[in-house]
Protein backbone atom coordinates (compact mmCIF):
# COMPACT_ATOMS: atom_id res chain seq x y z
CA UNK A 1 0.00 0.00 0.00
CA UNK A 2 2.75 2.45 0.92
CA UNK A 3 4.58 1.62 -2.33
CA UNK A 4 1.55 2.83 -4.28
CA UNK A 5 1.34 6.05 -2.28
CA UNK A 6 5.05 6.73 -2.79
CA UNK A 7 4.71 6.02 -6.51
CA UNK A 8 1.76 8.35 -6.95
CA UNK A 9 3.40 11.11 -4.91
CA UNK A 10 6.61 10.74 -6.90
CA UNK A 11 4.73 11.09 -10.20
CA UNK A 12 2.92 14.17 -8.91
CA UNK A 13 6.15 15.73 -7.62
CA UNK A 14 7.93 14.98 -10.92
CA UNK A 15 5.10 16.64 -12.86
CA UNK A 16 5.11 19.70 -10.59
CA UNK A 17 8.89 20.02 -10.99
CA UNK A 18 8.41 19.96 -14.77
CA UNK A 19 5.63 22.53 -14.56
CA UNK A 20 7.77 24.83 -12.42
CA UNK A 21 10.64 24.54 -14.91
CA UNK A 22 8.22 25.33 -17.76
CA UNK A 23 6.99 28.39 -15.85
CA UNK A 24 10.56 29.49 -15.11
CA UNK A 25 11.49 29.40 -18.79
CA UNK A 26 8.42 31.45 -19.72
CA UNK A 27 8.86 33.94 -16.85
CA UNK A 28 5.46 32.97 -15.38
CA UNK A 29 4.48 32.89 -11.73
CA UNK A 30 6.43 30.05 -10.12
CA UNK A 31 5.46 27.29 -7.73
CA UNK A 32 6.61 28.06 -4.19
CA UNK A 33 9.66 26.13 -3.01
CA UNK A 34 7.72 25.35 0.16
CA UNK A 35 5.20 23.47 -2.00
CA UNK A 36 7.95 21.48 -3.72
CA UNK A 37 9.45 20.55 -0.35
CA UNK A 38 6.00 19.61 0.99
CA UNK A 39 5.43 17.24 -1.92
CA UNK A 40 8.84 15.66 -1.37
CA UNK A 41 8.19 15.21 2.35
CA UNK A 42 4.75 13.72 1.62
CA UNK A 43 6.39 10.83 -0.23
CA UNK A 44 7.45 12.30 -3.55
CA UNK A 45 11.19 12.70 -2.99
CA UNK A 46 12.10 10.18 -5.69
CA UNK A 47 10.04 12.10 -8.24
CA UNK A 48 11.64 15.31 -7.05
CA UNK A 49 15.14 13.94 -7.58
CA UNK A 50 14.19 12.60 -11.01
CA UNK A 51 12.62 15.96 -11.87
CA UNK A 52 15.79 17.77 -10.84
CA UNK A 53 17.85 15.53 -13.12
CA UNK A 54 15.51 15.27 -16.11
CA UNK A 55 14.41 18.91 -16.21
CA UNK A 56 17.74 20.30 -14.93
CA UNK A 57 15.70 22.20 -12.39
CA UNK A 58 16.75 23.47 -8.94
CA UNK A 59 20.15 21.83 -9.40
CA UNK A 60 22.05 24.89 -8.18
CA UNK A 61 20.01 25.21 -4.97
CA UNK A 62 21.98 23.65 -2.13
CA UNK A 63 18.82 22.97 -0.12
CA UNK A 64 17.36 20.92 -2.98
CA UNK A 65 20.63 19.13 -3.78
CA UNK A 66 20.95 17.96 -0.17
CA UNK A 67 17.39 17.56 1.11
CA UNK A 68 15.73 15.79 -1.83
CA UNK A 69 18.24 12.89 -2.03
CA UNK A 70 18.27 12.64 1.78
CA UNK A 71 14.46 12.42 1.86
CA UNK A 72 14.53 9.86 -0.94
CA UNK A 73 16.87 7.65 1.08
CA UNK A 74 14.77 8.00 4.23
CA UNK A 75 11.59 7.20 2.31
CA UNK A 76 13.14 4.14 0.66
CA UNK A 77 14.32 2.81 4.03
CA UNK A 78 10.92 3.52 5.56
CA UNK A 79 9.15 1.69 2.74
CA UNK A 80 11.44 -1.31 3.08
CA UNK A 81 10.88 -1.34 6.84
CA UNK A 82 7.08 -1.04 6.57
CA UNK A 83 6.43 -3.18 3.50
CA UNK A 84 9.51 -5.28 2.88
CA UNK A 85 10.93 -5.77 -0.61
CA UNK A 86 8.54 -5.76 -3.56
CA UNK A 87 7.77 -9.36 -4.56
Amino acid sequence: MFWILAGVMSIVTWMVMGLDKWKAIRKKQRIAEKSLFSLAIAGGATGGVLGMIMFRHKTQKKSFKILFPFLMGVQMLLLLFLEGPVQ
